[in-house]
């Protein structure tokens, strides 16, 4: 009997509510790999809570009340992908889009960061309305496969 806790709560959630929604051994998984790859996401992600504050700070935004936002908006966000998607990704603000924020719209362009932020708020709509009407998926579609590779490494060699 020198079962490990991981181990009990592994073979209770076999048959449970964790792997009845989430099919975990069908995944080829366990609660314990997924347990200990949520604390590794989190431990990788957890930087994200004081650098983004610091950079929507620059220009002007309340630094706590980001340090605030940044914590709800990235909890809100991996809990509708882990519950609804069933797609275990961790989602947080973009730093590369919070840098042109704060460095290029609001100190180099000039416009406030309401003003900016105002801006944001209708992209997202403009987004969420793409998406809904397929617009979204028609344009990346359009795009040659090896181009949107292409673009994918680009973007993740751009900030590394």
């Amino acid at each position: 009997m020198n079962e490990t806790k991981a181990e009990v709560l592994n073979e209770a959630s076999q048959n449970g509510l964790l792997e009845r929604y989430f099919k975990i051994k069908q995944h080829g998984s366990s609660v314990k790999n997924e347990l200990l790859g949520g604390v590794t996401t989190f431990a990788t992600m957890a930087y994200i809570i004081f650098v983004n504050p610091s950079i929507m700070a620059a220009s002007g935004m309340d630094q706590g009340a980001v340090f605030v936002a940044t914590c709800i908006g990235a909890a809100i966000g991996c809990l509708l992908m882990g519950l609804f998607a069933n797609w275990p990704v961790g989602l947080a603000p973009g730093m590369g889009l919070n840098a042109f924020f704060s460095f290029t719209v609001v100190s180099e362009m000039g416009y406030s960061w309401e003003v900016a932020l105002g801006a944001v708020f209708i992209s997202g709509v403009l987004f969420v309305g793409m998406s809904f009407y397929k617009i979204r998926q028609w344009i990346i579609e359009s795009i040659p496969e090896s181009l949107r590779y292409a673009m994918t490494a680009a973007s993740v060699c751009s900030w590394v």
